[in-house]
């Protein structure tokens, strides 16, 4: 890569990176079906350690330009559309994302405060409005599957170009498509933790859910820059026996 100025250098390695080889493969300096070079050549030819060289063929994955197997990392065949990733190797996504995307979803956003636990969290003053996400997954028998509300931080609205045009919202009922909201973070410059908790709430006995045994699984979702401030706060609600729940670890 070329000696970067003082604004590029603000830029992750692995999104620089990233942007060089999406260059290549763009032009066909790397042809479609073709394999790319080790992640050792890769290294050596950036000047960066391997985990940079990982994250950046993480993030050309998930943009499906590049495929990995066992033989390596090629570029993606000209007009296919690569096969997703295994389970096991699928981050976690928005409310609203590809796993969801033929299932019946109704979703909204409102300009509104947040909890007040959460205010500081999210690095707002006290009875600060925020940007609230609401997405709702439903069965084929109309029953709700899955019911999710988002709140995001002040840093959230300020870093990501494609979350704070929805500042100025007017229509609450319209369908917004935040499906790509951890890319725009990565493409923001930021490189984010995802913590989870997930619980087991108790179902009283004697209701209709404790005789007909539909657990439920409720998911706390904290999403953190590299400053460790908080870009989005979740908590999500939905049926264990009608949904599934996947993680990837990066060490």
């Amino acid at each position: 890569m070329a000696e970067p100025d003082a604004e590029a250098a603000e830029v992750p390695l692995y999104l620089r990176v990233a942007a060089v080889l999406r260059e290549d493969l763009a032009h066909r300096r790397i042809s479609p079906g073709s394999r790319l070079p080790s992640e050792r050549c890769l290294s050596q030819r950036y000047h960066v350690n391997r985990q940079t060289v990982r994250s950046a063929l993480q993030l050309l994955r998930d943009e499906r330009l590049v495929v990995t197997d066992r033989r390596g990392t090629f570029a993606a065949a000209a007009g296919a559309d690569p096969a997703p990733p295994p389970l096991t190797a699928r981050r976690p996504t928005f409310p609203g994302g590809p796993r969801v995307s033929e299932a019946l979803v109704r979703a909204s956003l409102t300009w509104e405060p947040p909890p007040t636990p959460l205010t500081s969290r999210l690095l707002l003053a006290p009875g600060e409005p925020t940007l609230v996400h609401r997405h709702l997954v439903f069965g084929p028998q109309g029953a709700a599957l899955q019911r999710a509300v988002s709140w995001f931080s002040r840093p959230a609205l300020s870093e990501i170009p494609q979350l704070a045009r929805y500042r100025r919202i007017k229509d609450s009922h319209h369908q917004p498509d935040l499906r790509l909201l951890y890319h725009w973070m990565h493409q923001a410059g930021l490189r984010v933790t995802h913590r989870e908790s997930v619980g087991v709430p108790p179902v009283p006995v004697g209701t209709a859910a404790a005789n007909d045994g539909a657990a439920r699984l409720l998911v706390h979702r904290v999403v953190s820059d590299q400053h460790g401030h908080a870009l989005e706060i979740t908590d999500i609600d939905f049926s264990a026996r009608s949904a599934a729940w996947t993680y990837e670890f990066s060490a």
